[in-house]
């Protein structure tokens, strides 16, 4: 387990329970804190509530999709640091140039291994900490 994960809250936005409990149970493992969400609009409650420093969002979910959550939190200034990472099954070109658009730090097309989740959360945070530092 790295120490330096313990400190990273992770929050997973995913319509498919089964998807986001075992990514952070996985992630738990790693030494990251983890919440999960089922919705868009739950998601939004949990981010409020967890204070992430990351989430993973899938963007195909009902009601709220994830590009929708991810223009309510980019207009919210206390998650103007968060890391948001797209973990969907949708990794088409245009997809991955909406996401970019939206605001997502990097994008993960379902199934990703451990190894290519840990690596687009690191990327997302250091990104994240490069703009912190610019805005500062």
């Amino acid at each position: 387990m790295d120490q330096s994960n313990s400190s990273k809250r992770i929050l997973i936005i995913d319509d498919n329970n089964q998807a986001a409990d075992v990514a952070a149970e996985l992630l738990g493992l790693y030494g990251y804190q983890t919440a999960v969400a089922y919705s868009g609009s739950e998601g939004l409650q949990t981010a409020k509530e967890f204070a992430p420093d990351v989430i993973l969002l899938d963007l195909g979910m009902p009601v709220m999709d994830g590009f929708q959550v991810a223009a309510a939190l980019r207009a919210q200034p206390e998650f103007a640091n968060l890391a948001l990472v797209a973990f969907t099954a949708w990794g088409d070109k245009g997809t991955r140039q909406r996401t970019q658009d939206a605001g997502f730090d990097q994008h993960i097309t379902k199934p990703a291994g451990m190894e290519e989740i840990l690596r687009a959360i690191g990327t997302a945070c250091d990104m994240r900490a490069g703009f912190a530092r610019k805005m500062a």
